[in-house]
């Protein structure tokens, strides 16, 4: 069976050729190309955390799409050209730019105290307290999407650590069913709902947004900073001295419907929100930070995550070119693959191949000459019809004379077979074999 017949598919009377290619460059092109999209996707997802589960979890955060969730501030500034970020990593929280908190009810208040001291030469901050408790809305319910979710109470944060001279107050506002209404920062408008409205009581304290009753909805801390921007729109005069023009400030939004979806839904309220954040000292370009950390998204930084997060990004992108390179190559190399020969083949010319092979590796050629001699000494007397109870010595005389007879001048036979007995290199062996093989032709035809 040959290896040709081997490789012979399964339809009958077709076969492949060895060593071609069962697949088409562009089959194999698009498996490459597909493997390797998905292999560094993989990557990217691990390394970043994106695309591993959604964050659309009913909670209030920049990703949270129910009542009480940010997704629509964040998306209202980026679409107002704000550069918005929602970040994981804890890394970022120390960028420049407008760091947007929105932490959990029972949050640890000295992690907050934490991040928010450690920003107050960077940039500034605005802390949204939490105040609605939720649960995940029914999916059976008619138009029910991913993230909604349905309030069933309200209560104040518990923070200690963070701000303790700051207390807030959960009450009703507005009577005989009227929505409770807030004013400040050149804006007014309407809360969804006065039964249960989150404010804000501390000395340091500058109003900037007011319910319809003077409690405080929003504010920014009075800590000696000179923030200009905000003085002007404040709806009271800061009390204390400028002590440090450096800093940076802490804007703090008691009342979470001015700016959670819930609020959202109204245009004034988006005003309040691009209001408060111009009012901050930024403008549009400027980062935009929502922290997803607090809200129990934190990752820690890895090899992976270094990957793909500038500057070893260029790295990681040095590499990946020079493996598409390497690829190209190889897909473009001269020729079609060489076909594997059997370890062992089939027949005599295999066991000659490998006797000499064994021979040759052990350097004992000059073993073979006499053997040699001898077997076509045999055949001689066998062709010339001598008979086979001669010895060497008169076998070889009659060997010589049917020569002489036919050929007077050619070599005898003794003479060569005695030479090929004593040659020791490969050319002498191979020339005196030779010419007994001429002999035996020339006798034997």
């Amino acid at each position: 069976m040959s290896a040709a017949a081997s490789a012979a598919g399964p339809v009958a009377g077709t076969a492949i050729p060895v060593g071609a290619n069962p697949f088409s460059r562009r089959a194999v092109l698009g498996i490459v190309l597909l493997g390797s999209a998905l292999f560094i996707a993989l990557l990217w997802m691990i390394g970043t955390g994106n695309g591993m589960g959604t964050s659309n979890d009913g909670q209030a955060h920049a990703q949270g799409k129910g009542l009480n969730g940010y997704a629509a501030m964040a998306d209202f500034l980026d679409r107002r050209g704000f550069a918005v970020r929602r970040v994981k990593n804890e890394g970022a929280l120390a960028k420049q730019g407008l760091l947007v908190l929105t932490p959990p009810a029972f949050a640890e208040g000295e992690e907050i105290d934490r991040i928010v001291s450690a920003r107050r030469y960077i940039g500034p901050t605005l802390v949204v307290t939490p105040k609605w408790m939720a649960g995940p809305v029914n999916r059976q319910q008619k138009g029910a999407r991913r993230g909604w979710v349905q309030l069933m109470g309200a209560s104040g944060p518990n923070w200690p650590g963070f701000l303790d001279d700051v207390g807030v107050t959960l009450s009703s506002m507005g009577k005989d069913g009227a929505q409770p209404r807030w004013r400040g920062m050149g804006l007014g408008g309407v809360l969804p709902e006065g039964k249960q409205v989150l404010s804000g009581q501390g000395a340091r304290l500058v109003p900037l947004v007011e319910g319809q009753d003077g409690r405080i909805l929003a504010a920014v801390l009075d800590d000696g900073g000179y923030y200009p921007e905000l003085e002007d729109r404040a709806l009271a005069p800061m009390k204390s001295e400028v002590e440090d023009d450096d800093l940076y400030p802490l804007v703090l939004v008691f009342e979470p419907d001015l700016l959670d979806n819930y609020g959202m839904a109204r245009l004034e309220n988006a005003r309040l929100a691009e209001t408060l954040v111009r009012a901050s000292g930024i403008s549009p370009g400027d980062p935009v930070i929502f922290d997803m950390t607090l809200n129990g998204f934190g990752q820690s930084r890895n090899l992976l995550t270094l990957a793909f997060t500038p500057p070893f990004l260029a790295a990681t992108l040095c590499l990946l070119l020079a493996a598409v390179l390497i690829g190209w190559r190889a897909f473009l190399r001269f020729g079609p693959p060489a076909s594997t020969e059997r370890a062992i083949a089939f027949g005599k010319r295999a066991l000659v191949s490998n006797s000499a092979g064994l021979v040759r590796r052990a350097r004992r050629l000059h073993l073979i000459g006499g053997p040699y001699a001898d077997r076509i000494r045999e055949r001689l007397v066998q062709g010339l019809g001598l008979p086979r109870y001669l010895d060497t010595v008169h076998a070889e005389e009659a060997i010589d004379r049917a020569l002489a007879a036919r050929d007077p001048e050619a070599e005898p036979y003794s003479v060569i077979a005695a030479r090929l007995k004593r040659s020791r290199k490969a050319h002498d062996l191979l020339k005196a074999a030779r010419e007994l093989h001429a002999l035996e032709r020339k006798l034997i035809r």
